[in-house]
């Protein structure tokens, strides 16, 4: 059996289609949707998603600005910052991006941020509302698994679902949108890091999700500790889940980015390209390639749920143009 590659480039170009017509219509009508990014300092990571918005927005026909702030700023001025930009109604939303530096307090900036407009959905009005069953928006990347998901298997009623990985921005949010349905929602079950055999849970699920980035995690780790002990054995970055902890026919969702080597030479360090640099590699937390061969559907890394978070992103911000005209 042949596994079905859930495309997330296809789903988020028919979003981003939507999402212009939305857009255009706000326009005409007086109310032009604006994003705003405000940025601390210049992580080139960072940097390298504002450019990505930035050029998602034109497309799509929303305003986008970045406020860039020095690395210095203290959490005093990006709050005044925040709240100058809750009180112009001429933004629609507002993003925080992260990483902010250490003299900053991430989530205390975050709860500030207006829920009418908090495009990502993470502050806790709209987390609240998530709980409830309601709201205008909610977080971006676990609202983009779901309608892969959804699209892939339109009948989840009582489907046992197993999610693996409970992070307020991912599995906790997929979990509470799931169970949304009275009537419609799968049997979910949430797995973690204490989790006793988390083989047996994946083996019978029959939609797995699974959002928890621990190959990179492991990375990072080892990276801190080579420092330290430059004997320290290459760290197994394997994928998290294995071809033979998946059921036949299952669907899965692979939520994870994972950044790491492509492989090791004999003495243990990451393998070079022609420039001396390491060969890095994106991959998910689910052997893909072991899945082909068991599985109903998967969602590639990259080209999966990553493309469709960008598409729900520009879909938050006209749902709260919407509800602010």
């Amino acid at each position: 059996m042949a596994a079905k590659i859930i495309d997330g480039e296809a789903v988020a170009t028919e979003m981003n289609r939507q999402t212009s017509q939305e857009a255009q219509a706000l326009a005409q009508a007086g109310r032009p949707p604006r994003l705003v990014a405000v940025q601390v300092g210049e992580d080139p990571a960072s940097k390298l998603y504002t450019n990505m918005q930035a050029k998602s927005c034109q497309e799509v026909g929303i305003a986008y600005d970045l406020l860039n702030l020095p690395a210095e700023a203290t959490q005093q001025e990006v709050l005044k910052h925040i709240e100058q930009l809750n009180a112009d109604r001429a933004v629609s939303g507002l993003i925080l991006q992260m990483p902010l530096p250490p003299q900053i307090d991430a989530r205390a900036v975050q709860v500030t941020i207006s829920p009418a407009k908090d495009v990502e959905g993470m502050g806790p009005v709209n987390m609240g509302r998530l709980f409830y069953g309601g709201g205008v928006v909610a977080p971006c990347t676990p609202m983009a698994a779901v309608e892969l998901l959804r699209r892939t298997c339109p009948d989840l009623a009582g489907k046992e679902t197993v999610i693996v990985g409970h992070s307020e921005i991912v599995g906790k949010p997929i979990a509470m949108i799931l169970l949304q349905s009275l009537n419609a929602s799968p049997t979910v079950t949430v797995c973690h890091v204490a989790t006793r055999d988390l083989a047996a849970h994946a083996r019978r699920a029959e939609v797995l999700i699974v959002a928890t980035g621990v190959p990179q995690a492991r990375w990072m780790s080892y990276s801190k500790r080579k420092k330290k002990q430059p004997d320290l054995p290459p760290p197994d970055l394997s994928p998290l889940v294995k071809a033979d902890m998946l059921r036949e026919g299952a669907i899965v969702i692979d939520v994870a980015i994972n950044r790491v080597p492509k492989g090791f030479d004999v003495d243990g360090k990451p393998l070079k390209n022609e420039k001396g640099k390491d060969i890095m590699i994106t991959v998910g937390d689910v052997d893909f390639e072991g899945a082909l061969e068991k599985v109903a559907a998967i969602t590639p890394v990259p080209g999966g749920v990553g493309p469709v978070t960008v598409a729900m992103l520009l879909h938050n911000t006209i749902a709260c143009a919407k509800a602010s005209a």
